[in-house]
């Protein structure tokens, strides 16, 4: 594992939801070892409610929260990243900006909890669910002490095992 951290970068389409949970986790869990960054090629402005509601509900710090344009991690003095996980399916066939010092690319295909229909406990629900499946992946992630060389075929290999048991 590398002294440096790694700088992971969570991308779907409104960056509401999925990559802002998945953002929170490695926060929460990265320890030091990682820098957790998430952003969308439409963000929606906000972070869903129901995902801030989520993260609160496991202790995880909101304040890092917000709806960005995967853009601003493109330009000159965005940092490197090691690692770029779409966690939808429109972000990964999407066209992306070219990123500085070509990470490692992963896809881990989420459903989205933001279309659940329900009461609010059966969206919150939905909500639970995706925690539950961004932290069982990152939990994995952290767990197999990747280096910038390894990152991206141990990202791509939790994503492949999530993809089979779907």
């Amino acid at each position: 594992m590398s002294a440096t951290p790694l700088n992971i970068l969570f991308l779907c389409t409104g960056n509401s939801a999925r990559s802002l949970i998945a953002e929170g986790v490695l926060r929460h869990l990265g320890d030091g070892l990682f820098k957790a960054f998430s952003a969308g090629s439409q963000p929606t402005g906000a972070p869903n409610p129901f995902a801030l509601r989520v993260l609160a509900a496991h202790d995880i710090e909101t304040g890092f929260a917000a709806s960005k344009a995967w853009d601003i991690f493109a330009g000159d003095d965005a940092p490197v990243m090691d690692l770029i996980v779409t966690v939808c399916d429109n972000a990964a066939g999407e066209t992306c900006p070219i990123w500085l010092g070509h990470p490692q690319v992963a896809h881990w295909g989420v459903v989205d909890p933001a279309a659940a229909n329900g009461s609010d406990d059966e969206i919150l629900a939905a909500f639970q669910t995706t925690y539950d499946e961004m932290s069982s992946r990152i939990s994995a992630l952290i767990a197999a002490h990747p280096d910038t060389e390894t990152i991206g075929d141990i990202a791509r290999a939790i994503g492949a095992q999530a993809a089979g048991r779907s």
